[in-house]
């Protein structure tokens, strides 16, 4: 829950003007109040707007949510759904987090799953429990074909404003076993999806960790408040 009119305009600004030509695609998901200006600010680029959540109905009596449709209206092309932080904070369940990637999907819209471990979880030996579970959920639901329509982003919830981040190869290690829980449903698909690793990914760390097979990209928190440093992780994944 960051920013402001002035500080949003500015960021995007910056990014959008220094965009490298060949970039690789860039996305930016923001609060729902900014989202009309950012659609506005954004129009004629290369970069997509998405929310950073969604409500798992499609419409009715639920004051104070936004439905899927809601966000494509105001030009969203997609949207966050199972953040560790909704995860943690206004414990969203699995099964929950699963309707609201079908939501987005029905929409027409590419959903951003997330999916990862505590610092417990990862110190009890659970983390590819935890993983497939939360995936699990979704592909229950949705079927594996909705994953040709929508990206994976890893969070491991212990390197996440902690200053912590996951080494390379622990990075690549969960990347591989999604993907090869998404293959066990549908190789093809699986060599497709795009899967971002979202763990304290910055500057200084994001040619390494996406140098790794299986990380196809970045979900950055809050290197993405800067424009340098977000154009900077933009250039990596460019390389």
């Amino acid at each position: 829950m960051h920013g402001s009119r002035a500080e949003n305009a500015a960021l995007v600004e910056a990014i959008v003007h220094k965009l490298p030509n060949a970039a690789a695609e860039v996305w930016v998901c923001a609060p729902f109040v900014y989202l009309a200006e950012l659609h506005r600010a954004l129009a004629g680029s290369r970069i997509s707007l998405g929310a950073q959540d969604v409500c798992a109905e499609t419409q009715g009596a639920f004051t104070g949510e936004v439905s899927a449709t809601m966000l494509k209206d105001v030009g969203c092309a997609g949207a966050i759904v199972g953040h560790s932080e909704r995860r943690a904070l206004y414990h969203e369940t699995d099964q929950l987090v699963a309707r609201k990637f079908a939501a987005v999907l029905a929409a027409g819209l590419t959903p951003i799953l997330c999916v990862g471990e505590s610092l417990a979880e990862r110190e009890a030996g659970r983390t590819f429990e935890v993983v497939d579970r939360q995936l699990d959920a979704v592909l229950d639901l949705s079927g594996v074909a909705a994953f040709t329509r929508a990206i994976i982003a890893y969070e491991p919830v212990w390197a996440i404003g902690t200053g912590k981040t996951a080494s390379p190869q622990q990075a690549e290690e969960v990347h591989a076993h999604i993907r090869a829980r998404v293959a066990s449903r549908d190789a093809k698909i699986a060599d497709l999806v795009r899967i971002q690793y979202g763990g304290s990914m910055k500057a200084s760390n994001a040619a390494e960790l996406l140098s790794q097979p299986n990380v196809d990209g970045g979900l950055i928190g809050g290197a993405s408040l800067k424009a340098e440093e977000f154009l900077a992780i933009v250039a990596a994944a460019r390389g």
